[in-house]
């Protein structure tokens, strides 16, 4: 468990801040590129004090979290490192900022139905601000042989989406569709040139205001390479999970060859 602290925050778009997190723990951190994500612990109001877990081994340190008295726990979500300067032991770190579609930050989902911790503390984070992070690793993980890849996400899924793909090799092949609000939340970051980037705007689409139900229709009427796929499909719940259902069940995929993390569910509050 480490702290860190907010070293600056910059609204890079119309639904996202980035918040860049430093200190000397962020030095301690095992950078593994790809689409590593971390718990975030953030202060309720009132609190003077970050209380942590002590336990970091598996879900012990949830355990003792749960055994905490709720006035005294930490808000706990999930968030994906954008990018890492180890030399100045900086982290980037991409807030989706509440709106009618009910994300709150990149994992969650706004508990009061206005605005959640995440999205409060993206908007309110001042430099010298303590957080705590839990290190959790990486979800995109190929476990077998394979001709291309297929990325698929919401904006949610958009940090994910960018760390993996500047973390392929130069001579990967494949197809990236990333759903976002507007053209203006477009990114731009390192891609292979055999990777096909599709960006999905979802207020031009004039369909499913639902985050991530465009980019799996998308997905859906996509002409896909042949070969073998690894597919990672990460967002909402209904587009990882029918990401991963259209791949298997329409398109002959094996299971073991499709990745997908529901980081949110649309409509539902996140566990506290």
């Amino acid at each position: 468990m480490l702290l860190a602290e907010v070293v600056s925050t910059k609204q890079i778009s119309p639904h996202l801040v980035r918040v860049t997190l430093g200190g000397e723990a962020i030095g301690r951190l095992t950078l593994q590129g790809r689409d590593q994500w971390f718990r975030l612990f953030l202060p309720r109001p009132g609190q003077d004090a970050l209380r942590l877990p002590t336990r970091t081994s598996g879900l012990g340190w949830y355990a003792q979290y749960l055994a905490t008295p709720r006035a005294r726990r930490p808000w706990v979500r999930s968030y994906t490192i954008r990018s890492a300067r180890p030399e100045l032991r900086e982290i980037d770190v991409d807030f989706v900022l509440h709106g009618t579609d009910g994300t709150d930050g990149l994992h969650g989902t706004d508990e009061a139905g206005d605005h959640g911790p995440g999205t409060t503390f993206a908007a309110t984070a001042r430099p010298g601000d303590t957080v705590g992070i839990l290190d959790q690793g990486v979800g995109y993980h190929p476990r077998h042989e394979h001709d291309w890849t297929l990325l698929v996400a919401d904006e949610s899924g958009l940090p994910a989406v960018a760390g993996v793909c500047e973390s392929l090799p130069d001579d990967a092949r494949g197809v990236a569709i990333v759903e976002v609000p507007t053209a203006d939340d477009r990114q731009d970051f390192q891609v292979p040139d055999g990777i096909d980037l599709l960006w999905v705007e979802r207020d031009r689409a004039g369909s499913d205001p639902v985050p991530g139900r465009t980019a799996l229709q998308v997905l859906r009427d996509a002409q896909l390479p042949s070969g073998t796929v690894y597919a990672f499909a990460v967002g909402e719940s209904g587009l990882a999970t029918g990401a991963r259902r259209h791949l298997v069940n329409d398109r002959g995929v094996p299971k073991t060859h499709v990745d997908f993390v529901g980081y949110w569910k649309h409509g539902r509050a996140a566990a506290s």
